[in-house]
């Protein structure tokens, strides 16, 4: 089992940047890992993945550019650097990590094509204009 625990979110202005982690229990399962983001009342959207031991990255087109993800794998701690911060990117912000490619029938139908089988806690972001 991995335990994810979440940190770095906070209340900014438009244009500012967050640095969120995320300190796995575990190494287990770090050679797949993500972010995805959730609003009330709205699906679960994939940010980014880091796939593939670090050989492949995702990015969700509305971040292409301004987040960045990486990875400390001796420290077990993943990262997602937001700049340019909008009002749009308001959400709570869950790691993700052990991914396999996804398979017919499973439930998740990520963008990247990854089906993830942990779950942190989230982090809140919040953009004001």
């Amino acid at each position: 089992r991995v335990q994810l625990v979440e940190s770095g979110g906070g209340s900014v202005q438009a244009g500012e940047s967050l640095k969120l982690s995320c300190v796995a229990s575990t190494t287990y399962g770090s050679y797949c890992m993500g972010w995805f983001r959730q609003v009330a009342g709205k699906e679960r959207e994939e940010v980014a993945g880091i796939h593939d031991g670090g050989f492949s990255t995702f990015y969700a087109d509305s971040v292409k550019g301004r987040f960045t993800i990486s990875q400390d794998k001796m420290q077990k701690t993943l990262y997602l650097q937001m700049n340019d911060l909008k009002p749009e990117d308001t959400a709570m912000y869950y790691c993700a990590a052990d991914c396999r490619r996804a398979r017919d029938g499973d439930e998740q139908k990520n963008p990247s094509g990854y089906t993830y089988f942990y779950w942190g806690q989230g982090t809140q972001v919040t953009v004001s204009a």
